[in-house]
């Protein structure tokens, strides 16, 4: 059973220490930081002040955290500044990213140093996704490893009494909206949209310089039984196809090239409704016998 946490709820706001300038070498896909020009992107600050706006609703606490170097600190004192309660950093190894892509092991250590530090979280709100090839799987991960319910990709979040589901507005294909009725616990995975981050006032910056930030080992970053010997982009391999039948120079190019074989020209389909779009696309796909 969920304990109550006697000083209130918990809001979580876990941000990603991003390069928000990051250069990507064209040739080998290698993202490289700059610590100058890295912090929260536009998703994270707008996560973090639906953190705060939800905290003061519920009478709760907000948590700042998230998981990165030493440089990922002036990030978490830019949360403290604006209203944060603490701030919580998963220290991590330079290529710590890079082992674990999938976001799996990100998400396992920030729930539990967390929960270690500071409990259950009652929510936990993120941004969709980083700007640095980011996935968005951080906020799933997280979800699974907490038990919680997940709602990703909501442009607007309301909080009511405490103890009453969350308003959240998410966005849907073709400009289409969902309104969703979410119960805590629950991670939530906000867009950049006309939310913006309240200014920290002079005092409060000035305050946050000198609070501390506490920190906590990342632990093991790999499956002992799993060896790495090298992380790169994917790559698939070339399509093997058969040779021309012919000895003749022309036609073996004219067969290689597909300059004479007939082709289906395209159209451009307009059904009226989501029925008829379907039947479309199983009709196509029967027509080139992807089905029988």
């Amino acid at each position: 059973m969920r304990q109550v946490n006697p000083d209130g709820p918990l809001v979580v706001a876990a941000l990603r220490w991003t390069d928000l300038n990051a250069h990507v070498d064209p040739l080998t896909g290698q993202v490289d930081t700059d610590p100058r020009t890295s912090g929260a992107s536009d998703a994270d600050r707008c996560a973090l002040e639906h953190a705060l706006r939800i905290a003061e609703a519920w009478g709760g606490r907000v948590l700042a955290v998230t998981a990165g170097p030493p440089d990922a600190d002036a990030m978490l004192r830019e949360a403290l500044a604006v209203g944060a309660h603490a701030a919580l950093r998963v220290d991590t190894p330079d290529t710590w990213h890079d082992v674990a892509s999938d976001g799996s092991a990100v998400a396992a250590a920030i729930a539990r140093a967390v929960h270690t530090r500071h409990g259950l979280p009652d929510l936990v709100l993120c941004g969709v996704h980083s700007v640095d090839r980011g996935t968005g799987a951080v906020s799933a991960f997280l979800a699974h490893v907490l038990g919680a319910t997940q709602a990703l990709g909501l442009l607007d979040v309301q909080a009511g009494a405490p103890g009453e589901p969350l308003r959240c507005v998410r966005r849907l294909d073709g400009g289409y909206r969902e309104v969703l009725q979410v119960s805590a616990p629950a991670v939530l995975s906000v867009e950049p949209t006309h939310v913006r981050l309240r200014r920290a006032s002079l005092p409060a910056l000035l305050a946050a310089r000198e609070a501390p930030i506490d920190v906590v080992s990342a632990g093991p970053t790999r499956d002992p039984r799993v060896t790495v010997d090298h992380a790169g982009p994917y790559r698939p391999r070339p399509r093997v196809l058969p040779p021309p039948a012919s000895d003749n120079p022309r036609e073996r190019l004219l067969a290689l090239t597909g300059a004479l074989v007939e082709r289906t020209p395209p159209r451009v389909v307009v059904p009226e409704n989501v029925a008829a779009a379907a039947d479309e696309l199983l009709a196509f796909l029967r027509q080139h016998g992807y089905l029988s």
